[in-house]
């Protein structure tokens, strides 16, 4: 049986905003729903692979966190800061013929690098694996992530609609850009000033 707690955290920390829902945000307003949907689906595998490499491994990650936790952090912040500049210096996809959103897999790789996944994946093997069984665990994740990741994608989609003049389209990569930055540079201040 899954600790009724359980149920209130995934959907709190997967709907809340993250580098993961602005990127679906993003991708739904410049490719809309379909082509974002192998993305969501990647997001939403690579966070439970990630629940379970955490809950096995939860005795090596305990002993080396504070070893790893600068470096993944860094990694974790240039990439944000990359995905940025790519955010800020995109335009409508059809201006650029090998635009494509993130597939399945790149979804799924991009949680290797996202640290409020590796929060929520952490959190969640330690508080709910030792009453529940890991693959119970696994997929109610999966089950309660899905609907909340896909409300982002949606979202955008649907904002896509409303951006159908290239600045407008500009403007909101500029803010999504921009959003990305301050949630680097938030993570960066918490590394250096715990």
């Amino acid at each position: 049986m899954i600790d009724p707690s359980f149920f209130s955290y995934v959907t709190v920390m997967s709907i809340t905003p993250g580098p993961n829902n602005l990127l679906l945000a993003t991708s739904g307003v410049n490719f809309g729903l379909r082509r974002t949907l192998p993305m969501v689906l990647g997001i939403m595998v690579g966070c439970a692979v990630q629940i379970v490499m955490a809950t096995l491994m939860l005795d090596f990650l305990l002993q080396w966190m504070s070893a790893i936790r600068t470096p993944l952090t860094l990694l974790g912040c240039a990439y944000l800061l990359w995905l940025s500049w790519k955010i800020f210096r995109a335009g409508a996809p059809e201006l650029h013929e090998k635009a494509r959103p993130m597939t399945l897999v790149g979804g799924a790789m991009f949680q290797a690098v996202n640290p409020k996944a590796w929060l929520m994946a952490i959190n969640v093997a330690l508080m709910y694996t030792a009453s529940s069984s890991l693959m119970v665990v696994a997929g109610g994740f999966m089950l309660l992530n899905l609907p909340c990741i896909l409300i982002w994608a949606m979202m955008g989609d649907r904002l896509g609609q409303h951006l159908q003049v290239a600045w407008k389209r500009r403007l909101f990569n500029a803010l999504m850009a921009f959003s990305l930055v301050l949630t680097t540079l938030w993570m960066l201040v918490e590394l250096l000033h715990p």
